[in-house]
């Protein structure tokens, strides 16, 4: 069972258990999660300590079962920021993570995942943005880099409720 078959069928569970007002925000997380995911990028905006929003621009694949992810390094300061807060915000954005003029953020809980995980979103990162995915890890390998490091970890992304 692949991961997107686990959240897929776990968010299925929840739809045809629930009342209506649950299978309206289970469609609404769906087609929120297929606009963030078709995007090129996202503003992905955690919050220090102290409360300040900092946002940077991520590549977003669809996660499964209204989900969205993206592959990141474990040294970044925006999983460092993850383990004092999992309350994000995304919003499409452009390569700078400047947000794009008539939409809104939408509030959600990520969660970063390693290993398999990982490795399915790593996946679907390749699919979709190929030949960019190889050029980012050809600076990222460069000794001395200002660039960071690898990716490998995950972040994956659950769309609050509406």
């Amino acid at each position: 069972m692949t991961l997107d078959d686990r959240a897929g069928n776990q968010a299925i569970r929840s739809w045809t258990r629930g009342s209506a007002s649950l299978k309206l925000a289970f469609m609404q997380n769906h087609a929120q999660t297929a606009t963030l995911a078709g995007e090129k990028y996202v503003a992905f905006t955690t919050y220090r300590r102290d409360g300040t929003a900092k946002p940077v621009p991520v590549w977003p694949v669809d996660a499964g079962g209204g989900r969205v992810g993206f592959v990141t390094s474990s040294k970044t300061w925006k999983v460092k920021r993850l383990a004092n807060n999992a309350r994000v915000e995304l919003q499409p954005s452009d390569s700078r993570g400047r947000v794009k003029k008539n939409t809104e953020p939408i509030s959600a809980t990520a969660e970063v995942v390693e290993g398999s995980e990982f490795q399915a979103m790593n996946a679907e990162v390749k699919k979709k943005y190929g030949y960019q995915l190889k050029i980012i890890n050809f600076f990222h390998a460069l000794p001395g880099s200002r660039t960071g490091h690898r990716n490998d970890c995950a972040v994956i992304v659950t769309l609050d409720d509406r």
